[in-house]
């Protein structure tokens, strides 16, 4: 049985309806190829994730488990793995600064503690020279300023006695050559020319014996009292001068490279902030502490006006060559880990990625950069960390070409590249 017109016009109105309706569904709300175009060309986050804790990720906006705004990652289309893109307002907003690498001279300042110390070199130690008793103590402690020929200790003793009246009888005898063995016996014990004079002149025996000081200074280690018993072997005292002073410092070894005699040395103490000293370095030990690994090196400074005390702790700076120019990056910008140096390079348009870095010397602002970045070079010098932890969960860590980089770019700053280089 064959359809009726009527039946004909109403299939077809039906579908011309359809149709119409079909099209203008998809002119509201687009296809599903249409939707991912457009998001693509929107440059809609991938996710968000936390400025402190790049493991911290959400589907969309809000607040990390810190309380800090979610930080939008977006897609790129750079082919290089490793390429973090992320819109001018958020680089704004994590506070993102970058810096050159640039050629420059290295100043190699070495930073270290010290202690001050007497000058070894005029560091006397005093021993009788024979067996006695002190009889009487002029000095009384440790640190009393003493001047040379001031009276230090009585000393009784049966052998300066004898001594004494060898001389005496050689004198009574006429006999100049017993007299002068005699008398060259006394200055062997350290009796002093005047009382040898004295004893030639009165003839009259000294039962006690007064020491002077050798030298001026301060009196350190005093370890007599009056009625001691001493020896040769006894340390009575030490006389230190403190016009001039050490400063023992301790270098790490890295650092030993840089260290030789001459150089100069700023010194500072914390009961003097404001004043500096100015020295060189005297000696460098020639062996390293095998526990600290660190290397001694002593440095004079003049103590005319005697502020620089024993056993006082100081901060040395020692100024050491850096040699010529060479290249460099600030310091905050190096990220060191336990496997390699990184840093992060900003590519221009939001655009950053982390590669492999070969350091050398640091100083207190600057560190050297022996290999993987160029003279120009833009590195990132703050809030890198959050942009490495993105960047190395893809990069190569390997440094593209200057050109792919950044095409803008005149190829005439770029220097020629030795064997090796990508």
């Amino acid at each position: 049985m064959m359809p009726s017109l009527k039946t004909l016009l109403l299939v077809g109105v039906a579908a011309m309806v359809g149709a119409l309706a079909a099209l203008l569904w998809q002119s509201q709300t687009g296809s599903p190829n249409m939707i991912e175009a457009e998001r693509v060309a929107a440059k809609e986050p991938l996710y968000w994730v936390a400025p402190m804790d790049a493991n911290y990720r959400r589907d969309s906006a809000g607040k990390s488990h810190m309380g800090m705004d979610l930080v939008p990652v977006y897609a790129t289309d750079d082919d290089s793995p490793g390429i973090v893109k992320i819109s001018a307002e958020v680089v704004n907003n994590l506070g993102v600064r970058t810096a050159i690498a640039k050629m420059q001279r290295m100043q190699s300042d070495i930073r270290t503690v010290g202690y001050v110390q007497y000058d070894q070199d005029n560091l006397v130690h005093i021993h009788p020279r024979v067996e006695g008793w002190i009889e009487k103590l002029y000095v009384k402690a440790e640190g009393n300023p003493v001047v040379e020929g001031q009276p230090l200790y009585d000393l009784y003793s049966p052998q300066l006695v004898n001594a004494q009246e060898e001389l005496v009888l050689a004198l009574r005898r006429d006999s100049s050559r017993l007299a002068e063995a005699a008398e060259d016996r006394l200055l062997a014990l350290q009796l002093s020319t005047d009382f040898v004079h004295r004893l030639k002149r009165d003839r009259k025996v000294q039962q006690t014996v007064t020491f002077t000081a050798p030298q001026s200074g301060v009196v350190d280690n005093l370890n007599i009292r009056e009625g001691f018993f001493v020896g040769p072997k006894t340390t009575l005292m030490s006389i230190g001068a403190l016009d001039n002073v050490w400063v023992e410092a301790e270098v790490f070894e890295r650092q030993a490279a840089s260290l030789e005699q001459g150089l100069p040395v700023t010194m500072g103490l914390d009961y003097l902030p404001a004043k500096q000293w100015t020295g060189q370095v005297d000696y460098v030990y020639p062996s390293l502490d095998e526990k600290t690994r660190t290397l001694r090196v002593r440095v004079r400074f003049s103590n005319e006006e005697g502020e620089l005390r024993p056993n006082m702790f100081a901060q040395v700076i020692i100024h050491a060559d850096g040699g010529g120019e060479t290249l460099v990056i600030p310091r905050e910008a190096l990220i060191r880990t336990g496997e390699q140096d990184r840093v992060v390079l900003a590519l221009g348009e939001g655009r950053f990625k982390s590669i492999v870095v070969k350091s050398g010397r640091y100083s207190s602002e600057y560190a050297e950069i022996l290999d993987g970045l160029e003279p120009g070079d833009t590195v990132v010098a703050s809030a890198q960390f959050l942009l490495d932890s993105e960047s190395s969960r893809t990069s190569d860590f390997k440094r593209m070409h200057r050109e792919s980089m950044d095409p803008d770019r005149p190829k005439q700053m770029t220097p020629p590249r030795g064997p090796g280089h990508d």
